[in-house]
């Protein structure tokens, strides 16, 4: 599923073990090119990385927007990135409309090929099911394979159990 890959990217960084993917640049270079975000010769600057994490950022907020917390504020790097692409109308031999990205290789095409993925998802009604974990010390992005889309938390046995032994002992005081 493409929307993996969106989850993916938003999981380069990892608030509970405050690791960085997107930090590092050869860290950054090898995750981008193995997602197929970046074209394996094509230079990767500070300046980039730092982009590609407003990015990530502003897809988190996209996130939490859909879960009813406005964050309109942090979506301005997906604007200015919109902006600056133009997709590309592809009628398929079925007879199908899509939208493809002209470019490939930069980061930015890498980027906007996220953008176009998370509209594919709310068009198709699977960007619903991509949610943050409920724990605020992990906000890792997962896909909710619940029937009723009720799920809170990356994963029960961790991030669900700290977190309601937690309230558990509050309540309990």
């Amino acid at each position: 599923m493409p929307l993996l890959l969106v989850q993916g990217f938003i999981n380069t960084h990892q608030l509970d073990d405050q690791i960085e993917l997107l930090d590092d640049p050869e860290a950054g270079r090898r995750w981008l090119e193995e997602a197929g975000l970046l074209g394996e010769h094509v230079a990767l600057t500070a300046e980039d990385l730092v982009w590609a994490r407003a990015i990530r950022e502003s897809i988190r907020g996209l996130l939490e927007l859909a879960e009813g917390q406005a964050r309109g504020n942090d979506l301005e790097p997906l604007r200015e990135l919109a902006e600056r692409h133009h997709p590309r109308l592809r009628i398929h031999p079925d007879g199908a409309l899509s939208l493809e990205n002209p470019g490939h290789g930069t980061l930015d095409d890498g980027l906007f090929e996220l953008l176009l993925i998370i509209r594919q998802a709310q068009e198709e009604g699977t960007w619903s099911r991509l949610k943050l974990c409920g724990n605020p010390d992990c906000r890792w992005a997962y896909y909710d394979r619940s029937r009723n889309q009720q799920g809170h938390w990356c994963d029960m046995a961790s991030c669900g159990n700290r977190l309601n032994n937690r309230q558990l002992r509050a309540r309990r005081r």
